[in-house]
This record gives structure tokens, sequence and C-alpha cells, in this order.
């Protein structure tokens, strides 16, 4: 079995949707399909909710009939006869109903959360009737019946497994069971969701489940790329990744890949391979726990960094110190992403800066602090880079002209970090680029 997800690109317009059809068709044996919502669908689902939760109804309500009046139109180039158009004005009636119905009520977080789990269920949905007209032999596999997460925002991953197996043995005589990315209940059994990039993580979770031979990602894009494509001219396609060295591009900024959707995978030895709707043939990147040593693989950036700087005379000789610093950070349940140290001084560099001055004012407890905002991660990730003679030498001379903040180096074998102003990222992404991999 297979675990085939799409994006909301890919499902954007009517024939795009047709092509995956044809596409998930010419795949051997059975497959799930995972779909998001539609292109831009989410965006307004989200702008509706906060417009019903700013008591703005009158926007709501014209954002609903602007979205309503895209689908209708959907429906009648997806769909070729009349009567399956008379089922998608049917379908599309109904959800846009709903929308007006939790628009009228009484609206919260939760009734926030059913809205947006709505985009997943109409493509899919969209996307059955597609397979019906065609006579394909799909099914529904609706994900609220066994996707969930804990009390901690974690999918449970066993639990889920438990709920699909018996799931998928009733349905084993179907060759496409199509389900949604994104969606899942909470641990009160209320519809939620795994946040923004989700369907990837969705499509991980259930190939793991399922113990699948192999998860496809389906993007517009061939596959991860050296480099960023938006900030260097010339990059090229990765053929194959470690699960490690995935893991790390996906984190530092590589937006192909949902940073969370090789765990399951790798817990499992599940194989993921990313693909290109709009170049079906070109190979994509393989993703296994099988690599090359000792090379350069890519590099990605991650914006959004703020350093803070703890300096004080009590580090000297001291024990404990670290650990009290840290303390703070757990405290305001905020993830440090590089650390460096000195006699007297520990840098540390975070992502969220939503509890920063809460946690400057306890740290000023400890000594001067100095923050610097507007940094940005450049990693550079390759398997064992650690035992690459010589390897620092060749970074630092391709970035003689930037002024680096801090580096990370030895805490894993798979990368080096270094901390730079944003300022100086694309120069350094496109020096990188020259310097390590020889294209400029």
């Amino acid at each position: 079995m297979q675990v085939v997800k799409f994006g909301g690109t890919s499902v954007g317009k009517p024939e795009r949707m047709k092509k995956i059809a044809n596409l998930v068709l010419g795949m051997p044996g059975k497959k799930i399909v995972v779909l998001s919502a539609l292109s831009g669908t989410t965006n307004t689902l989200v702008k509706i909710g906060d417009f019903l939760l700013a008591n703005k109804h009158e926007e709501a309500i014209h954002e609903i009939a602007a979205l309503e009046k895209h689908y209708q139109s959907f429906v009648q180039e997806l769909y070729e006869s009349e009567a399956y158009h008379a089922i998608g004005e049917e379908l599309v009636s109904r959800y846009f109903s709903l929308f007006r119905l939790l628009a009228a009520g009484k609206f919260d977080d939760r009734s926030y959360r059913e809205l947006l789990a709505q985009g997943e269920l109409i493509s899919t949905e969209m996307f059955y009737h597609h397979c019906q007209e065609r006579k394909i032999n799909a099914r529904l596999l609706p994900a609220l019946h066994f996707m969930s997460i804990d009390e901690n925002q974690e999918p449970e991953l066993e639990k889920i497994s438990i709920r699909l197996k018996p799931i998928l043995e009733t349905m084993s005589n179907v060759d496409i069971l199509i389900t949604q990315g994104y969606i899942c209940r909470n641990h009160q059994n209320e519809i939620d969701n795994l946040k923004r990039g989700g369907s990837d993580y969705t499509a991980s979770l259930i190939g793991a489940a399922a113990r699948a031979e192999e998860i496809q990602i389906w993007t517009d894009i061939d596959g991860m790329h050296n480099n960023d494509p938006r900030v260097v001219k010339k990059t090229l396609p990765i053929a194959e990744l470690t699960f490690d060295e995935a893991s790390e591009l996906a984190y530092f900024g590589a937006k192909i890949l949902h940073p969370s959707t090789i765990v399951p995978a790798q817990k499992y030895g599940v194989p993921v391979r990313l693909k290109n709707t709009m170049d079906e043939k070109a190979f994509g990147t393989l993703i296994s726990e099988k690599g090359t040593s000792g090379q350069f693989k890519a590099i990605a950036a991650k914006d959004g960094i703020t350093a803070i700087k703890i300096k004080s005379s009590r580090m000297l000789l001291a024990y404990g110190f670290l650990r009290q610093v840290f303390d703070i950070f757990e405290k305001h349940k905020t993830s440090i992403d590089m650390v460096s140290t000195s006699e007297v001084a520990v840098s540390v560099t975070i992502d969220d800066a939503k509890h920063l001055n809460e946690i400057i004012d306890e740290l000023k407890n400890f000594g001067s602090i100095e923050v610097d905002k507007s940094q940005t991660i450049v990693c550079i990730v390759g398997n064992m880079l650690a035992e690459k003679p010589g390897v620092l030498s060749e970074v630092f001379q391709s970035l003689a002209k930037i002024p680096i903040r801090m580096v990370s180096y030895g805490g894993s074998n798979n990368n080096i970090s270094l901390l730079i102003d944003t300022s100086f990222k694309d120069q350094a992404l496109n020096l990188l680029n020259e310097g390590l991999f020889g294209l400029r």
C-alpha cells in the first residue's frame, strides 16, 4: 500500500483534480490518497473565523458568499454529466449552509476549529464524486474516525494505528481510499487540526500506522532543492536524503516539507518520496534510512530568530547556572535552537518571541542581557558532515564577507548552523551556493 498526499495547489483547479485521479490510477497497488483543502480555502476560512470572533458578521457573510461562488464554478467544471452537476451543487449547498449556520450561532474557539475542518472535508468529497463519475473503485476514509491528538496537541500514533487497521480491513477490496489531511479529533473528541502544513503530517502518520510501502508527497516543486530557489537563481533537486538530513532541512526552513513529517515515517522506516504534480516524470527526492556520507547536501534558512546573550560573572566556575537559565525558557514554553557558551556568558536563540519580555525580566536576575532581533539561522546539511576533513574551512571561506554571530557544530552529525543578521541572508545563501556547490 502507498500513501499519496496532494496539497492545495495540486487540487486548486478542476483540471488539476482530474490529473490527480489519473496519476493515482497509474500507480500500482492500493493507495490511500490524502488531500488538502483547495488552494486558498483555509486562508479564507481563517478570515471568516476571525471576522466572526470579532463580531464582524456582515464581513464574514460576504466572504462566505464569495467562496461559495468559487466552489459553484469549480464543480461545474469538475463534473461532466448533469447528474453529477446536481450532486456537486447539492454538496456545495450543504457545506455552505453549515458555514452560515456556524456564523449565525455563538461562535467560539470550538466553532472556529469546526469551520477550518470543512475545507478538507469538501475537497475530499468532491474528489470522491469525481472518481464515482469515472467509475473508479474508490471510497471515502473519514480522518475524523481515526486521527487524534492528545492533551498536548501531539498525534497519538499507536491509537491511530489501532483504529485504522480494522477500517482498512473492511475496505480491502477498494483500490483507492480518500481521506483528509490536517484534521483530527482532540482528547475531548472535538474537531481539531494538526496546524498549518498538517496534511504532510497526516500522510506520514497514516503511512506509519498502516506500515505503508512508501509515502508520496506531491507538490508543485520537483523535490527538495539544494538551496532556496526564491533567493538563489541556480539550484538543483536532491535525489536522495536520509531521514535525519530531511528533518534538519524541514526544521530550518525548507518550505516543501512540514517539520514534523519525517518523525512517524522514520520510526517505522517508511520511505518518503517528494514528487511534482506539474512534472510527474521528474524523479523528485527520496527520503529513507540510506544516504551518502561526508557530502554537503543542502542549505536552508530560518528567519524570525531572536538572539539573547546573558553575561554574568556568576557563571565562572559555577555549576547549575545553565540549568537555571534553561528553566526560565521551559517555564515560558519557549524552545531554544542554538546555544553558545564562554566562561562568563551564554548566548541562545529562539524562534518564538511571544514571551520575550517576561523571559528577559527573569534573566536580568543573572546579569546583563543583550537582545538581537531580526536574525537568521543558516543551516548547512549533509550526512556525517562532522567526519568530513576541512568542512568548517570550506564554509568560512565561502562566507568570508559575512559577519557570523554564532556557530553550532558537533551537536549533530548532519548539520552546521550559523547565526547571521537577516540583512545578510540572501548574500550568504548565494555565497554558500557558489562555494559549496560551485553554482552561481
